[in-house]
């Protein structure tokens, strides 16, 4: 039998997990973009947050109601530190300069995609959700096979856990009008660098089929 990564999704053994898509990140007022005055916002991430608004978060927004209204598990990694001063960060978190402080604002989900009572949220402090958290056993308790990633920012933590979670045996689908990153040519370079490990679809092809599911 041909092995294949385009299988459809089986609900019982799928999860959708958004990366990132926190006030740190995707808020005007998040902290990655604290200092910089309303001109240089817009000419660094002006178009990234017009994405956000118009295309991104409304697919996500989508995405996390189809599958929630087919029972399937919705799941959600932040950039948050274990620690306030963020000791426990990576190296190249603290090279970088990123300190999301645990149980701040910052840390949080955006008011646009927020968690239900009862959905997990995995708080990491490394680009892959993979290395910093104990994601792979928990998926591995909800007998979730195939995992679904939509999130920001494409061409890094949205990568990082393509990547691991194929090496770790998971059939990966990426919603390819669901992730962005902070320019077109970007987003564009790195959904042709990383279709060789998972499967691409678009929001409303993969709503499709798990109603059809």
């Amino acid at each position: 039998m041909e092995m294949t990564r385009d299988l459809p999704l089986e609900h019982d053994q799928s999860g959708l997990l958004f990366i990132d898509v926190q006030n740190f990140a995707a808020h005007r007022d998040g902290a990655e973009f604290e200092g910089l005055t309303n001109a240089d916002f817009d000419a660094k991430f002006g178009w990234f947050f017009e994405q956000l608004k118009s295309r991104i978060v409304p697919n996500m927004q989508a995405l996390q109601k189809g599958f929630r209204a087919a029972g399937i598990e919705v799941l959600y990694t932040t950039i948050e530190s274990l620690t306030k001063d963020g000791r426990d960060r990576s190296l190249d978190y603290k090279i970088t300069g990123f300190n999301v402080p645990k149980g701040s604002w910052d840390g949080k989900v955006i008011d646009e995609l927020a968690p239900a009572d009862d959905e997990i949220v995995f708080p990491k402090s490394s680009s892959s959700v993979f290395v910093s958290t104990h994601i792979d056993y928990v998926l591995r308790n909800l007998g979730i096979k195939q995992l679904v990633l939509a999130g920001i920012v494409t061409d890094q933590c949205v990568e990082s856990a393509i990547r691991d979670a194929c090496d770790l045996g998971y059939l990966v689908t990426q919603v390819t009008d669901a992730c962005m990153t902070y320019t077109q040519e970007r987003h564009d370079n790195s959904l042709k660098t990383i279709k060789g490990y998972c499967r691409q679809v678009t929001t409303a092809e993969l709503l499709d089929e798990i109603g059809r599911g």
